[in-house]
């Protein structure tokens, strides 16, 4: 089953993708609150400006070129906080789709601050391998 985004919510990924796309590490963390936390399997990164270092390195090698996905799975919003729970993986430079057995099931917390939707924690978790 797959769920869509409101506008607002889907605003998020896409500027999220978008400086992904570009490797703009400023633009990806921007969506971060000052305080945000991100961990997935070995990584623990706590604040804006480590989810902003932690990206510049990997557009400056192992990201370069290559470009995030995410295909919503679930999205609860209750009053200022939205979970979305998605597939999600990192699609190589110069490939089409994330290699076998590289995606990822993430959880994703936003908080609405300002009037404006912003990524409070970001977890990831190897997905299942299908069959």
């Amino acid at each position: 089953m797959t769920t869509v985004l409101d506008t607002e919510l889907q605003a998020v990924f896409d500027q999220i993708y978008t400086a992904w796309a570009a490797g703009d590490a400023d633009a990806f963390a921007a969506v971060y609150t000052d305080d945000a936390t991100v961990t997935m399997p070995g990584v623990f990164h706590q604040g804006r400006d480590a989810v902003r270092a932690s990206m510049a390195a990997g557009f400056d090698g192992p990201l370069r070129g290559s470009r995030g996905v995410d295909t919503p799975q679930d999205v609860r919003v209750a009053g200022d906080t939205a979970i979305v729970v998605s597939r999600a993986g990192i699609v190589p430079a110069g490939a089409t789709d994330v290699p076998a057995g590289r995606d990822v099931v993430a959880t994703w917390v936003l908080t609405k601050q300002d009037e404006r939707w912003r990524v409070a924690a970001y977890c990831n978790t190897p997905a299942q391998r299908q069959g």
